[in-house]
C-alpha cells in the first residue's frame, strides 16, 4: 500500500475540478501538502495507508474559500461607518483612523479578520493596504499570515495625490518611498513560508496615484512575477475623478498606464462600461467582486452576469470591514447570488454552483493560482474544508450540498480548515495560536485606542440614535 499523510474518508467531496465531479461516498489522499488521489472511499481505502485517517461521514468536503479583495486594517473599524454616504465615511471615520495606524494595530486588525475568515472557511487572503503613515505597516499584516499559516496575497498600496478629492496627506507617499518600500518588501517576504506568502502592488485608486505611480507599480510587479490590483470604477465619482486626473476611466486607464493584462485584478467594477467589458475580456483582466460592501455603502450593483458572459473571470471579495462589518464568507456567497437574482429580476441569472465556482477556481484564476489551488484534484495544494451540517439547524437536511452551503449554511458549519495539508483550524479550534480569546480581547483594545488617537467619536455615548429616513433613490 502507498504511504500519504493524511486520508479523508465517507465524505461528499465537492471537487469543483474541471468536470464538477461531487463524490457522495468520496475520500481524499493528501501527502506533503499536495493531494495525491480524490476518488471513492472502498478504493483509496485499499490503495492507501494513511499516517492519520479521517472519518468524515455526514460532512462535506470544499475547496477552500479565496477571499480577492480586502483592507484588514479596518476590522477595528466595525460599526463606525453605518448609514453613511461615502464621503462622510471617509471623512468621519476611514481616514481619520488611517492616518493614526502603527504596525501593532495593523498587526491585531489582521489577526481578528483573519480568524474571523478562517471561521468561515477561508484559506486565501488577499490584503490591500493602501494608507501608510508611518513605515513597516505591512510587516504586521504579513506576521499575521505567518502566525494564523493562511495563504496571503499582500498588495502594497499608496497614495501620492487626491487631495482635491479628500486624500488626507498623512497618507500619502512619493513614488521613490514607495519603490523603496516594495523592493524591501519583495526581497524579505515574496513567495515565502514555502511560496504561501506573496507581494502584489495595490494603488488605492487610479484616482489617487499619478501615471508614473502606476507605471512603477505595474512594472516592478511584474518584474517580480507577480500581479496588480486596483479599484476601478466603484462610483460615478471614482470614473470622474479618474477622468480628472488621466484624461480616461476604466480599462481605457488601465491601458493608458501599460497596464491592461492578465496578472491584473479590477477591484468593484460597479460601473464598467461595455467598452470595459469588452476589452477586459480581451485582455483577460480579472475582477473582484465585493457585494455586500457595495450594499453598504450603496455603490450600486455590479453587472456580474454582463462580465461572465464574457467570459471574464470574477471572484468574490469580503472588503474591509468598515464597509462591510464582517469578513464571513458564507454570508458573501449567499449576498452575491441574492443581490444579482434581486437586481435583475430574474432568479435564474446567477446560480448556487456559479457562485462556489466564484469563491473557490475562479477565485484562484484572479489571484494567477489557479494550476495551484481552487479545487480538489490530484496535484494541487491541499487546501479544503470541512463542513460539517449537524453544527446547525440551518444546514440541515442537506439534499445539494452546494445549495446547502451558499442558500443554508453559517459560520459555525465550518468545522475544520486546511492550508498546504495542515489543519489551520481544526474541530472549530485555531492550531496555530494558544488562545483565541485573548485575540480577541487584545483587538477590542487595540480598536478604541485607534478611535481615541484619531479622534472618532461615533462610538458607544458618542453614537446618537438613529431613526433617519431619507427620501428613496434608485437612479443609477
Amino acid at each position: 500500500m502507498e504511504r500519504v499523510d493524511l486520508l479523508l474518508t465517507d465524505a461528499i467531496i465537492v471537487t469543483v475540478d474541471q468536470d464538477r465531479r461531487i463524490l457522495y461516498d468520496g475520500a481524499m489522499a493528501v501527502r506533503d501538502g499536495r493531494i495525491v488521489e480524490v476518488g471513492e472511499s472502498r478504493e483509496l481505502e485499499r490503495k492507501y495507508e494513511a499516517k492519520h485517517r479521517q472519518d468524515c461521514s455526514g460532512k462535506i468536503l470544499f475547496p477552500g474559500f479565496i477571499n480577492t479583495h480586502n483592507h484588514l486594517f479596518q476590522t477595528l473599524l466595525k460599526g463606525l461607518g453605518d448609514d453613511m454616504i461615502l464621503k462622510d465615511w471617509l471623512a468621519t471615520m476611514t481616514f481619520p483612523a488611517a492616518g493614526h495606524l502603527t504596525p501593532e494595530d495593523c498587526y491585531d486588525a489582521a489577526m481578528l479578520g483573519i480568524i474571523e475568515g478562517i471561521h468561515s472557511g477561508m484559506t486565501t487572503e488577499t490584503d490591500y493596504m493602501y494608507p501608510h503613515p508611518q513605515e513597516e505597516l505591512s510587516d504586521g499584516i504579513l506576521k499575521a499570515y505567518s502566525d494564523l499559516g493562511i495563504r496571503g496575497i499582500f498588495g502594497r498600496g499608496c497614495m501620492n495625490t487626491g487631495t482635491d478629492f479628500g486624500v488626507v496627506p498623512e497618507i500619502m507617499q512619493t513614488r521613490d518611498e514607495v519603490e523603496k518600500d516594495l523592493v524591501r518588501l519583495y526581497d524579505k517576504y515574496h513567495n515565502s513560508e514555502d511560496g504561501r506568502i506573496r507581494i502584489w502592488t495595490a494603488p488605492a485608486a487610479l484616482w489617487s496615484n499619478t501615471q508614473d505611480m502606476l507605471e512603477m507599480l505595474y512594472e516592478i510587479a511584474t518584474s517580480y512575477h507577480a500581479g496588480m490590483t486596483v479599484h476601478v470604477s466603484e462610483t460615478p465619482f471614482d470614473r470622474m475623478a479618474t477622468e480628472t486626473l488621466h484624461g480616461c476611466a476604466g480599462v481605457d486607464c488601465l491601458e493608458k498606464i501599460h497596464a491592461a493584462a492578465e496578472n491584473v485584478l479590477m477591484v468593484h467594477c460597479v460601473y464598467l462600461t461595455e467598452s470595459d467589458m469588452d476589452k477586459a475580456a480581451h485582455y483577460d483582466i480579472k475582477v473582484s467582486h465585493n457585494p455586500v460592501s457595495n450594499m453598504y455603502l450603496a455603490s450600486g450593483v455590479a453587472p456580474v452576469p454582463e462580465m461572465l458572459k464574457r467570459n471574464i473571470t470574477v471572484g468574490l471579495g469580503v472588503d474591509g470591514a468598515a464597509s462591510n462589518n464582517g469578513q464571513d464568507m458564507i454570508e458573501l456567497m449567499k449576498t452575491t447570488s441574492l443581490l444579482q437574482k434581486v437586481s435583475s429580476l430574474n432568479p435564474t441569472v446567477i446560480t448556487a454552483e456559479k457562485v462556489l465556482e466564484m469563491a473557490t477556481i475562479d477565485g484562484a484564476r484572479a489571484l494567477g493560482m489557479e494550476d495551484e489551488i481552487g479545487s480538489l484534484e490530484a496535484g494541487k495544494k491541499a487546501d479544503f474544508v470541512v463542513f460539517n451540517p449537524y453544527l446547525s439547524a440551518k444546514a440541515v437536511p442537506v439534499h445539494n450540498p452546494v445549495s446547502t452551503l451558499v442558500y443554508s449554511s453559517e459560520m459555525g458549519n465550518i468545522e475544520s480548515v486546511a492550508v498546504d495539508g495542515q489543519y489551520i483550524m481544526k474541530e472549530g479550534k485555531l492550531t496555530m495560536v494558544p488562545n483565541e480569546d485573548m485575540i480577541l480581547a487584545k483587538a477590542q483594545r487595540t480598536a478604541e485606542r485607534l478611535c481615541e488617537r484619531g479622534g472618532i467619536t461615533n462610538r458607544r455615548e458618542g453614537h446618537a440614535w438613529n431613526r433617519q429616513v431619507t427620501e428613496c433613490r434608485t437612479e443609477r
